[in-house]
């Protein structure tokens, strides 16, 4: 199972968005400098969902600065 992020390069790099996701405790890897790839397990409780959802918007938000439009699409 993989998951990819695509990131605005206008306003963002995926290389921004995957460091901000590991200080939040989140491995991931950026690709093709605009994609950022998260591998999750098959089995994940919902509660750990809702964490790893709140983190990751928590990482663009830092990167873009707190405000404005996102730099995922």
């Amino acid at each position: 199972l993989f998951i990819g992020i695509e990131v605005d390069p206008a306003r963002a790099t995926a290389r921004q968005v995957v460091d901000r996701l590991l200080a939040r405790g989140i491995l991931s890897k950026d690709t093709h400098g605009t994609v950022v790839r998260i591998a999750p397990p098959l089995n994940v409780p919902r509660e750990a969902l809702h964490w790893a959802v709140g983190e990751i918007r928590g990482a663009i938000e830092d990167v873009e600065g707190g405000g404005g439009r996102a730099a995922w699409r």
